[in-house]
């Protein structure tokens, strides 16, 4: 009998440019070996320029979705991203608190405001509504430096700062890793705090444009990593390594002035990369 794969649901917004929200998610998880399931909760009209467009799922949807999937299949991990109002909020929480009352299955929330074009994608009235919540469900929350700073209240422009902050976010309950991608200097420095204990991750810079979803897609690798049984240090730390990997081995995409993607499925055709060089 042929052994499971990991299930892997991603609660987000849809991309159709491909580079972030579901369409990244399940590259993602695609690329660690789970079985992706989705719950749409935003459709998006955007490129690596700009967001075009976005019209939220009715919530009564997005509860329907939950419920199709996880009543049917189940879940060993769950990844929350985009979702926009502070009904769709509300709407997920509500299900999941139903679903998962065991509290056994991880829940990895990438607290989505802002596309890497610059466009809001996060009304502001939700932002309460996601500290409220969604935080206290998360097992862990990968807040970026301004949605660390969002999401507290509390400054991040130094190390002593991003901590503090880091700590006060993890008052409520999670684990929390504060990206640092948003600081300045040639070395990008994630920090992991665990039930008091702090992890630092330090890894180079990489000059690039293509960073188009990369907040998701290293979200959705830690909840891939967790829905195996990973230890959560051990994810994140796998989970950053993959996703410089996937960084580095970007190809072109989109115009001048875009953000391109990253290369999802780096390490699945090595063969194939080496063809292409031919």
């Amino acid at each position: 009998m042929n052994r499971r794969p990991p299930r892997l649901l991603t609660i987000a917004g849809s991309d159709s440019g491909g580079g972030a929200g579901i369409q990244a998610d399940l590259k993602t998880f695609a690329a660690h070996g789970g079985y992706g399931m989705s719950v749409i909760a935003a459709l998006t009209a955007q490129n690596t320029r700009e967001v075009r467009a976005v019209l939220e799922v009715p919530p009564e949807m997005v509860a329907a979705q939950i419920d199709a999937v996880l009543e049917d299949i189940g879940a060993d991990a769950v990844k929350i991203g985009m979702l926009g109002s502070a009904e769709i909020i509300r709407t997920v929480a509500e299900r999941l608190r139903f679903h998962l009352q065991d509290r056994r299955v991880p829940v990895v929330l990438d607290p989505v405001m802002v596309a890497k074009s610059g466009d809001r994608l996060l009304r502001e009235d939700a932002v309460q509504a996601l500290a409220d919540e969604l935080v206290p469900l998360a097992t862990l929350v990968t807040p970026n430096l301004p949605e660390l700073e969002t999401l507290t209240g509390l400054p991040v422009e130094t190390g002593e700062e991003r901590l503090a902050a880091a700590r006060a976010l993890a008052a409520r309950g999670p684990a929390v890793l504060a990206k640092g991608g948003h600081a300045e200097g040639e070395e990008v420095s994630d920090l992991l705090l665990v039930e008091g204990r702090v992890y630092r991750f330090t890894h180079p810079r990489l000059h690039t444009s293509s960073t188009h979803g990369t907040g998701c897609s290293l979200s959705s690798a830690v909840a891939a990593r967790l829905g195996r049984g990973g230890e959560l240090p051990r994810a994140v730390e796998g989970a950053i390594a993959w996703l410089a990997g996937a960084i580095a081995a970007a190809y072109p995409l989109g115009g001048e002035g875009g953000h391109g993607p990253v290369d999802h499925l780096y390490q699945l055709w090595p063969a194939a990369r080496e063809e292409g060089k031919e």
